[in-house]
């Protein structure tokens, strides 16, 4: 007799459900092993695109889909963002975002790993920038550059890591669609334009 098919999305919603109830992460991986061992990456990534939010989850599926499809650029991105989110550290983040890079330079999200992946507070800014540069809508890459040269201004006293926070909240400022965001982003502006060194 031929076994029936797995029905890979309702194991998958039984084994978070499971780990949902008892916090169980242990027995979540094992379960999750066993369901990615015994299925396809394509059926994979079907059946895991409502669990994307949780990388506990993302994570030892990817792996699988990664392994059987290197060049698979989402999967990179979508492995490198649970592992990320997960703290499994910067350099293999890093080495992920780096893969997808060069599989497909235009993928947004793999540059945004990339600039998160750099220890470095100054190196961090400069990729920041970079990205900014390559996306010029991309409002969340300018934030991160604020936030990092304003980070990087206070800590070395730096005046051109200053201008640009000011420049680039000032941009941002002037993208805001509510006025709660403009109000936030005018508090964070005082506050550099007061600095002093």
């Amino acid at each position: 007799m031929i076994a029936p098919l797995l029905d890979l999305p309702a194991a998958l919603a039984e084994a978070v459900g499971a780990y949902e109830a008892s916090g169980n992460v242990g027995a979540l991986m094992e379960r999750l092993h066993h369901l990615r061992d015994g299925a396809m990456p394509d059926a994979i990534v079907s059946a895991a695109e409502v669990w994307l939010h949780m990388p506990e989850v993302t994570g030892p599926l990817y792996e699988k889909v990664v392994a059987e499809q290197p060049t698979n650029t989402r999967a990179l991105v979508i492995l490198a963002n649970a592992y990320w989110l997960s703290g499994r550290g910067p350099d293999v983040v890093g080495e992920l975002a780096n893969r997808a890079l060069a599989l497909d330079p235009e993928n947004r999200a793999a540059w945004h790993l990339w600039a998160l992946t750099e220890a470095n507070q100054r190196d961090r800014t400069v990729r920041w920038l970079q990205v900014t540069q390559r996306f010029s809508d991309d409002l969340l890459a300018k934030a991160a550059l604020a936030d990092n040269a304003a980070s990087l201004a206070a800590a070395e006293h730096d005046k051109e890591a200053l201008a640009l926070a000011i420049a680039t909240y000032e941009d941002l400022w002037n993208h805001s669609p509510t006025a709660q965001q403009r109000a936030a982003l005018e508090t964070a502006l005082a506050t550099l334009r007061k600095y002093e060194f």
